[in-house]
C-alpha cells in the first residue's frame, strides 16, 4: 500500500543481502519511464529529504528509491543496525545492486521504458560508472553534488586497514564508529580502470546532468570541473547558496529554497533526457 514513503519492497538477492526500497508511481499514466535514486556514503533511502523528493519527482517518471543492500541500515530503515555490512560496502556491490534493481525494473516494466539514474554524492559516482558500464541500459544520469572520484578514504583510513584489516569512520549525527574493511580499498584498487569516472567520462554516449551547490564541498566542485574539461556536453547547474544536501538536514525540517531549485532543474533535466 502507498504512503508518504511509496510503496515499500524487498528485493533478495541472498539470505543476507537484501534490496529495500520504495516505489513513487508517477502522477502521469502511464508513466514515461523511471527514475532510481541511490543515496551517497552514510546515507540511506529515507534520510532528510529523500523521501520528499521521491514524491516531488514522481511527476511523469516512476521514481524508484534505494538503499543499497551494505549501506549499514537493516529493516527499520532508519538506523544503521548492520555495521558489519557497512564495513564490506564495496563500490562493486553498490553496482550489483543497481544491476539486480534495474533487472527488477526490466521485469515489471519491460526494457523499452527509459531508466534515469539519479544519485547523490557517492551515489552519483555509482550511477555513473553504471551507466559507462551499461550504456545501453541508461537514458542519462543526473548528479545531485557527485563525487567525481571514488576514493573517499583518509590516509590514516588507509593504513590502519592494511595493518590491521579494518579501519573506522565517525558518524557525525549518530556519533557511531563504523568500521571500514581492507576490501573497501582492494575494490578500489583492483577496479582502478573501471572506477576512474574523470578519465572514462570522455567515452559517455548518454546525457550528465550536474546539479551542484555553489556552497558545495570545495573537493566535489573541483570534480565537477575536471568532469566538464573532459566532456563538455555535461550540463552543470549551479544552485545558489546550496551546500551538499541543499540545506536539508535529518530528521527533514522542510523545504528549502536550494533544494526546491535542485528539484526543479531536476525535472527539467528528467523532460529534456526523455524528450518529453
Amino acid at each position: 500500500m502507498e504512503n508518504a514513503l511509496g510503496i515499500p519492497f524487498e528485493l533478495h538477492m541472498s539470505e543476507q543481502r537484501i534490496l529495500r526500497g520504495d516505489m513513487y508511481k508517477a502522477k502521469q499514466d502511464p508513466s514515461k519511464g523511471t527514475l532510481l535514486l541511490l543515496h551517497g556514503y552514510k546515507g540511506f533511502k529515507n534520510w532528510g529529504m529523500f523521501p520528499y523528493v521521491a514524491k516531488e519527482l514522481a511527476d511523469v517518471v516512476d521514481v524508484v528509491a534505494l538503499n543499497f543492500s551494505h549501506n549499514g541500515v537493516g529493516e527499520d530503515l532508519m538506523d544503521f543496525t548492520e555495521l558489519e555490512k557497512f564495513a564490506g560496502d564495496t563500490y562493486s556491490r553498490d553496482l550489483e545492486d543497481v544491476q539486480v534493481m534495474i533487472g527488477d525494473i526490466h521485469k515489471h516494466v519491460g526494457k523499452e521504458k527509459p531508466i534515469v539514474l539519479l544519485g547523490h554524492s557517492r551515489g552519483a559516482g555509482v550511477s555513473l560508472i553504471y551507466a559507462l558500464d551499461h550504456p545501453t541500459e541508461i537514458t542519462g544520469v543526473i548528479s545531485w553534488n557527485g563525487i567525481a572520484h571514488v576514493d573517499l578514504l583518509t590516509p590514516e583510513n588507509k593504513a590502519e586497514m592494511k595493518a590491521t584489516g579494518r579501519s573506522y569512520t565517525l558518524n557525525g549525527r549518530t556519533k557511531q564508529m563504523m568500521p571500514l574493511d581492507l576490501e573497501i580499498l582492494e575494490d578500489m584498487e583492483r577496479n582502478e580502470e573501471r572506477f576512474d569516472i574523470v578519465g572514462r567520462i570522455r567515452e559517455a554516449t548518454f546525457p550528465i546532468t550536474l546539479v551542484q551547490g555553489t556552497a558545495d564541498g570545495e573537493r566535489l566542485i573541483r570534480g565537477s570541473e575536471q568532469l566538464i574539461a573532459n566532456n563538455p556536453a555535461i550540463q552543470w547547474v549551479k544552485i545558489p547558496n546550496g551546500n551538499h544536501t541543499f540545506g536539508s538536514v535529518h530528521p527533514y525540517q522542510g523545504e528549502t529554497q536550494p533544494l526546491r531549485m535542485a528539484i526543479e532543474e531536476t525535472k527539467r533535466a528528467i523532460r529534456s533526457m526523455l524528450n518529453v
